[in-house]
């Protein structure tokens, strides 16, 4: 009887201690947990690094974009209002404004069409706002002539050569950069078809 007692009580020493094994092997890491958790991380950091880089890609492309789509809007308002519309870049400001033709007038500063999404009312896009940080237009030649920064448009949406004349443009192209001035990562063509102003988009250089 006691020889079976003495039996039961190790049996129950040795099952508490292997239990208290367990609980000691389970609370800790293994050595293939551990390798698995850092070729995680390491994945999630190639990940992210490629994706702070694409933020001055993204913003380039956003500028391109709204170019693009302000001056579709631009041969539209025209066609609907059947009146003519000036598109006014300004290089020194980064700046242009979607404008009323007047008789032979298109002046930025008075006939700048009215926009409810801006705070001042005003149909003005200003390149050099955050979200567009670090992108520039850094050319504009309409009718094959650098010095002409405003696209005219008639009452049916098409380039003409100047305003209040009826004489077809010659279209124009618009020039956008990203990075730094003197190494751009990023430079767009937004080009202006004559006749018709079809705008179209050519990629120069994206690095």
């Amino acid at each position: 009887m006691m020889r079976l007692a003495n039996d039961r009580q190790t049996r129950g020493a040795l099952r508490c201690r292997a239990r208290g094994v367990v609980r000691m092997v389970r609370s800790g890491f293994t050595l293939i947990e551990m390798i698995i958790v850092i070729a995680l991380l390491g994945i999630a950091g190639m990940l992210v690094i490629p994706a702070m880089g694409s933020v001055g890609a993204l913003r380039s492309q956003a500028a391109v974009r709204t170019i693009v789509a302000d001056l579709t809007f631009a041969q539209s308002d025209a066609i609907a209002f059947q009146q003519g519309r000036a598109v006014v870049f300004d290089l020194n400001a980064q700046t242009y404004s979607v404008v009323q033709v007047i008789g032979r007038d298109a002046d930025a500063t008075t006939s700048t069409l009215y926009d409810p999404s801006r705070p001042d009312g005003r149909y003005i896009v200003r390149l050099n706002e955050d979200r567009f940080a670090g992108v520039r237009v850094t050319s504009v030649a309409f009718n094959g002539d650098d010095s002409n920064h405003t696209l005219v448009l008639d009452d049916m949406g098409t380039p003409v050569s100047e305003i209040g004349s009826s004489e077809p443009g010659t279209g124009g192209v618009i020039r956008v950069e990203a990075g730094p001035a003197d190494n751009p990562t990023q430079i767009f063509d937004i080009i202006v078809e004559p006749f018709t102003g079809r705008v179209s988009i050519r990629k120069i250089k994206d690095e």
